[in-house]
């Protein structure tokens, strides 16, 4: 399955699409089988796709499988939910996370939620790169709750939040 968040028909030139592509293959190869299907599962209830087939990895956390965490990222007073998988950022409105900021790449970069509770993240050769607390970020980097992450001028804050557990019923 072809996802669009990836795809690079939005550039010009031969220079970025190259380094675009090699950013989508570091991508997907990070995001691996069992993330994958996390964010297939999150697709098919989003984008309507009924696939029985697809179900979150039988290994996965109790926490994860039940949502007990929320990961979200925070653009001032604007509170963007993420989901297991690949979470696009840029300005395009088919990202995840959409920054209205003519300063941020239409795909500027991505955060990978895994299966496993790991957050990372990635820039998908934007002009002007992503800056992880204060240090421009060489390639995948792992992200924890707090973390700052600017987009040109844009403070975003990543978060990870333990969801209180629902009192059961007596």
């Amino acid at each position: 399955m072809s996802d669009p968040r990836l795809h690079s028909l939005h550039l010009e030139g031969q220079p970025r699409r190259d380094l675009f592509r090699a950013a989508r293959q570091a991508i997907q190869a990070a995001c691996g089988n069992q993330t994958l299907a996390g964010d297939l599962r999150m697709l098919a209830s989003d984008e309507h796709l009924d696939d029985p087939t697809i179900a979150v990895p039988p290994n996965a956390p109790a926490a994860c499988a039940s949502g007990r965490f929320a990961f979200y990222i925070k653009d001032g007073s604007n509170v963007y939910p993420l989901h297991f998988g690949l979470n696009s950022v840029g300005r395009l409105p088919d990202n995840d996370v959409v920054i209205r900021d003519e300063c941020v790449s239409r795909r500027h970069c991505a955060v990978v939620v895994h299966h496993d509770m790991r957050c990372e993240i990635h820039d998908v050769a934007s002009k002007n790169g992503t800056v992880l607390n204060g240090k421009k970020i060489p390639g995948p980097t792992k992200l924890q709750s707090g973390d700052q992450i600017i987009l040109c001028g844009r403070r975003l804050t990543f978060h990870i939040t333990e969801l209180a557990e629902p009192v059961a019923a007596v």
